[in-house]
């Protein structure tokens, strides 16, 4: 029998409980019908919720179901990166382990990530991708000890940003099964990082360009970002 709208009608908390209980269902599904309508109702059913709390909870149907997913992913790494009892202490060692948990996490789901990166990628999705991405960044750097709000702050996540999403991009088109294959690549691209503030004069000004670019998109994404 469906659970009732009272259960999840009075607080948030309760509301984002019911739409993660949906999503996760829905996963199943999504490699089969996309990450539409079709997913996120035969989702509801197993979860044992109605189509009348899917339209309530997903009133953006796809977009929507997307973003509870990344915010669910976003909250899973941090839980398992905090719950190992030995974890490294170096800033750039704890943003390798928290990229390699998320990672891991979603490799039972990499079909549905897929499908989730190509809807995120049309050109009229670009702020709610901005925003997923600014939320994913930005709590890898919090769980990094990270919390500091000076100049640096934009910088920092502009280039996590780049890292991960590029990291992202190889997990998906690789089909070796091999996880050294994307530590390599990971740690390629960290190394190609730490390279920056020896950049020669014209390169730092070409990567300052790119970096004040990258502030502005996440300067306006931000306050989005935190509501």
């Amino acid at each position: 029998m469906a659970k009732s709208e009272r259960e999840f009608e009075d607080g948030d908390d309760a509301v984002a409980a019911v739409r993660s209980a949906i999503v996760a269902a829905a996963l199943i599904h999504v490699p089969f019908d996309g990450w539409g309508d079709a997913a996120l109702l035969a989702g509801a059913d197993d979860a044992g919720y109605t189509s009348d709390d899917v339209r309530r909870l997903f009133p953006g149907g796809a977009i929507d179901a997307i973003r509870a997913h990344s915010s669910m992913a976003d909250t899973a790494m941090v839980q398992a990166f905090e719950a190992q009892s030995d974890r490294p202490e170096k800033v750039h060692l704890i943003i390798r382990e928290l990229i390699l948990i998320r990672l891991q996490q979603a490799g039972p789901h990499k079909e549905a990530v897929r499908r989730a990166m190509t809807i995120m990628a049309v050109p009229g999705n670009a702020l709610v991708s901005a925003n997923a991405l600014y939320a994913t960044v930005d709590a890898m750097w919090r769980a990094a000890g990270q919390r500091d709000t000076d100049f640096s702050f934009y910088t920092k996540r502009a280039t996590l940003a780049a890292v991960y999403s590029s990291t992202l991009f190889a997990w998906i088109a690789d089909n070796s099964g091999d996880p050294a294959v994307i530590e390599g690549f990971l740690d390629r691209r960290l190394k190609d990082v730490s390279r920056i503030p020896k950049a020669t004069a014209p390169l730092r000004g070409v990567m300052g360009a790119g970096q004040r670019f990258a502030r502005g998109l996440f300067q306006a994404v931000g306050p989005r970002a935190g509501r």
